[in-house]
């Protein structure tokens, strides 16, 4: 984490920070930027020249995330696929807001349940020393 903090992190970097996703799956959600109609997979592939099924697999990932949707498409004589879209800026930075105040708060009772057994009695100068507590 300190590493990440260190690092100049750009926009697209918070994909990989905070859901985790590599650089082809960031790479495929940029391809989808702009396209109003959405994507299928074949097209997301095609545009990354890459086998459909890595396409897929990224395209999952970030359904997955939260920041892509899919929708169902009919054919007219019957059948259906799948198009792709990113969801909006401002939903998908509510999102990972969410996602980041949750992990805040988790980490903050974790750093609480470290000091709780961890604190030790204080010294005469006030330090505490970092002995296991009960």
């Amino acid at each position: 984490m300190r590493d990440d903090l260190e690092r100049d992190l750009g926009c697209i970097d918070l994909l990989e920070c905070i859901h985790g996703l590599n650089e082809r799956d960031q790479a495929v959600f940029q391809a989808l930027q702009g396209v109003n109609e959405g994507l299928t997979v074949d097209d997301v592939a095609d545009r990354l020249e890459c086998e459909r099924s890595t396409a897929y697999r990224s395209i999952s990932r970030l359904v997955d995330a939260g920041v892509v949707v899919q929708r169902q498409e009919n054919y007219d004589q019957g059948g259906y696929y799948y198009v792709y879209r990113p969801r909006t800026p401002a939903e998908a930075a509510r999102e990972m807001q969410q996602l980041l105040n949750s992990w805040y708060a988790t980490v903050g009772q974790l750093i609480q349940e470290f000091e709780d057994r961890y604190g030790g009695e204080a010294d005469e100068r006030g330090d505490r020393s970092l002995q296991p507590g009960p």
